[in-house]
């Protein structure tokens, strides 16, 4: 059996139990934590590079399609240029068309954000609740 402890009737134990219970409690909060941090800096990380990407993209992909254009408009000067300047245009259209459908698919297929935390959260709830269920 426990000896009291300074507060009287309660055993010393107990106290020391608490602390080891708050300690407990704190290291799973900070691992929380640092998961949430880790995921934010990837998540941002993630981002950064496809607005680079995405930038590069568009200016090459810009400037060897203009290039392209004004090389097949000069080179049907002559014949048939207001067919050949309406088609790239149509052309364009279209292909703007299916970019924007794949870049709306891609944004609503990204990974969860703090995916990881909520996952490592439920974890946690389902043991503490087994744990109550088994006391």
């Amino acid at each position: 059996m426990t000896e009291p402890g300074p507060e009287g009737g309660q055993p010393a134990g107990l106290l020391a139990s608490l602390q080891r219970l708050a300690a407990t409690f704190l290291e799973i909060l900070q691992t929380r934590v640092e998961i949430v941090a880790t995921e934010f800096e990837e998540e941002r990380e993630r981002i950064r590079e496809l607005v680079v990407y995405s930038i590069l993209t568009l200016f090459f992909a810009s400037a060897g399609l203009l290039l392209f254009t004004l090389f097949v408009v000069i080179l049907y000067w002559d014949t048939q240029r207001l067919n050949v300047i309406g088609g790239f245009a149509l052309l364009y259209l279209a292909l703007g068309i299916v970019s924007g459908l794949l870049l709306r698919r891609r944004l609503k297929s990204r990974p969860r954000l703090f995916a990881a935390t909520l996952s490592e959260l439920t974890k946690d709830r389902h043991r503490l609740g087994d744990q109550e269920a088994g006391k």
